[in-house]
């Protein structure tokens, strides 16, 4: 099958630093491309990949400082997708809905993952004017707020098998992975941290629209406490000695998850993950096997003293069981091979398992 991959323009793919699209952009591809799928990616020119890259700008956006406005590269992308549209069995969109008004007319040979959360009060009048656009969520939660749309179905994050390798002990501290930004909670992390008495290291980025949040928020917080370490932002084989080595993960989010990439790269490590009940959390965590699901910091709390009691070879087993590559790209291919027969199939994820059932042709 000869399938176009667009990914964002803002990170790299894979990217060098954080990003969890162009991450999730990058293992897709590779794996389709493993199986002997003809994959073109669109990307910045500074992906690596086993696809045929074009490259509709020279660097990662967000690394570049001559990049002020991000929409006119990702307008030049959307333009050099729309005049290869032919050569394409499908085209697989990663930049929520810049493409819409473009795809009309080969619209049903397209799928667009939504990455995002979709719970903004502008964004159901959007969605509800395309709405015969091919669309996958990433979690069921995700789709909650959104008006009737093409729903193709739910396709869970993978990641490859030994991208982060299991690790049996832990080094006794508490993680936090991501951004600083309000909603994912590092002011939390620090208080339940504190309160347990544990060490807590911090791996985050800090956007510049974030940037005052830390010095007048988080910052302070980091001073005071002698216990929390702030690192900045980690690659991926620091990624793996960060997360590898932690007694749990801290995912004290205060927003609607649409999946959280994080959590799954703790399992891979034999992380468990200590998460507050928010968006997809409850259908990504198994509580009481790949970590613990809290409702309150004082929950949160007493899970810390709780998490030594999960076996991390069974955290290990549980993302082998439900978050490998192989089964993310087989739940695409389904859809994919449902666009091609102008059929529609939805995928479920009943006990993180995909399930196919076959719905109205269009």
């Amino acid at each position: 099958m000869k399938i176009a991959q667009i990914a964002p323009l803002i990170e790299s793919v894979p990217p060098r630093l954080y990003g969890g699209t162009e991450r999730i952009v990058s293992y897709l591809t590779e794996e389709l491309v493993r199986q002997g799928h003809e994959v073109t990616l669109f990307a910045s020119g500074d992906s690596r990949t086993s696809a045929e890259l074009v490259a509709c700008c020279d660097v990662a956006l967000r690394l570049n400082p001559k990049s002020q406005n991000h929409i006119p590269y990702h307008i030049m992308m959307l333009e050099q997708v729309r005049k290869r549209a032919d050569e394409f069995d499908v085209l697989h969109f990663h930049v929520d809905v810049l493409h819409f008004p473009i795809i009309r007319e080969f619209a049903q040979r397209t799928v667009t993952t939504l990455h995002g959360r979709l719970d903004l009060p502008f964004l159901a009048r959007l969605y509800a004017m395309f709405n015969d656009i091919p669309l996958v969520s990433i979690s069921d939660d995700q789709r909650r707020p959104m008006p009737p749309v093409n729903w193709l179905g739910t396709v869970y994050h993978g990641l490859p098998r030994d991208i982060l390798p299991f690790r049996r002990k832990a080094s006794g501290y508490l993680a936090f992975l991501g951004r600083i930004s309000p909603e994912k909670g590092p002011e939390v992390a620090i208080e339940i941290a504190a309160r347990a008495g544990m060490p807590l290291k911090i791996a985050a980025k800090i956007d510049a629209v974030d940037q005052s949040f830390w010095e007048e928020r988080v910052e302070p917080l980091v001073l005071r406490y002698s216990n929390v370490e702030f690192i900045g932002e980690i690659d991926e084989q620091q990624k793996a000695e960060f997360l590898g080595n932690a007694t749990a993960l801290l995912f004290p989010i205060d927003w609607p998850e649409p999946f959280g990439l994080v959590t799954i790269e703790a399992m891979a490590c034999g992380t468990p993950v200590i998460a507050f009940n928010r968006g997809a959390v409850p259908e990504v965590i198994d509580d009481g096997v790949s970590g613990l699901i809290v409702d309150s910091v004082d929950e949160a709390v007493e899970a810390v003293r709780r998490i030594g009691g999960l076996d991390r070879a069974r955290v290990r087993e549980t993302f082998e069981r439900r978050f490998m590559v192989g089964r993310m790209c087989s739940d695409y291919m389904a859809v994919y091979r449902s666009l091609a027969g102008n059929k529609r199939f939805a995928f479920g994820s009943r006990n993180g398992r995909a399930e196919m059932q076959l719905v109205r042709p269009v």
